[in-house]
């Protein structure tokens, strides 16, 4: 099996459900550290552009956005990682649910403005701190709520899917994770009573990463280099985008970093799509999109 390599930083959010797909299924991976802010340097020759963390790379093939990463992950690994439902999960985790943990956090801590500035950029929205405190008050029971859903679900069965942990599991403790990691004063009271939830929350985190080592970000791109990318000719000819391989595309996220990355369709069907790159530091790449959140024009 080639190597996993993942971009991401140890306080992303979303690198930490591709972390414990890792550690779900025992893998090894490589680690690759990425600034939290732009520029960076090493990582947009891969991607064309696309910022967002985390990213994976197995030799000259890019995974872009956790969805495509964790079901890339599990085909490799030669597991069956979610029925639809657990998806619809992910997706809610990503949005609703994050969308409810962003302004607790940022309301509670000391932001640096150089973050604040690189995620004016990211959003095309400012970041006004006091609105955003403001908007985490409004914010706590409706992460409550939701967090009160996860708790009867596991009032039952240890883990979302049943006895077992799943793609459910992993997408929804993210929230948790990342609101007592940064503000535990406002986590502790929003999780009183909620019980089944916070034994659930210890049992995902014993899942742990797989077995990490460091990689160097030079390493990485020299990687890419030396490697072809993969053949992938799963493309759907009903696609409604209505193109065919060959076709000039930009593939662009429809809710932050909306930046567009052209490059030529590889194939395109209900789950990804798939483009064809070239950067003069790495040589031809393909880099893999999910299908849902993300927006396909002829470019």
């Amino acid at each position: 099996m080639a190597e996993f390599i993942l971009h991401h930083y140890d306080t992303s959010p979303f690198s930490e459900k591709p972390r414990l797909l890792f550690g779900l299924y025992g893998l090894a991976w490589r680690s690759v550290f990425q600034p939290t802010i732009m520029p960076k340097p090493d990582l947009t020759p891969l991607t064309g552009g696309y910022r967002r963390i985390p990213v994976m790379q197995v030799g000259a093939d890019i995974y872009c956005d956790t969805q495509v990463i964790m079901a890339e992950i599990a085909a490799r690994a030669g597991k069956d990682l979610a029925a639809g439902g657990a998806w619809a999960i992910n997706l809610w985790a990503d949005r609703l649910f994050f969308g409810a943990t962003v302004p607790i956090i940022f309301g509670e801590i000391e932001v640096p403005q150089a973050f604040r500035d690189d995620r004016e950029k990211l959003s095309g929205r400012p970041f006004d701190a006091a609105a955003m405190k403001a908007a985490g008050q409004v914010m706590r029971g409706q992460w409550r709520a939701m967090a009160g859903w996860i708790d009867a679900a596991v009032a039952a069965a240890p883990y979302l899917g049943g006895d077992a942990p799943t793609l459910a599991d992993v997408a929804a403790y993210m929230n948790f994770w990342f609101l007592k990691s940064f503000a535990p004063s406002a986590y502790a009271p929003l999780m009183a009573g909620l019980d089944a939830a916070e034994a659930w929350t210890v049992r995902v985190a014993a899942i742990g990463h797989g077995r990490r080592s460091e990689m160097t970000p030079a390493e990485a791109l020299a990687m890419a280099r030396t490697a072809t990318p993969a053949p992938y000719d799963r493309h759907d000819h009903a696609d409604p985008l209505g193109v065919s391989p060959g076709a000039k595309v930009a593939v662009a996220a429809d809710d932050y970093g909306r930046d567009p990355i052209a490059g030529t369709l590889v194939a395109a069907n209900a789950s990804r799509i798939v483009i064809a790159r070239e950067d003069p530091a790495v040589g031809a790449l393909h880099v893999h999109f999910p299908r849902a959140g993300y927006i396909v024009t002829s470019a």
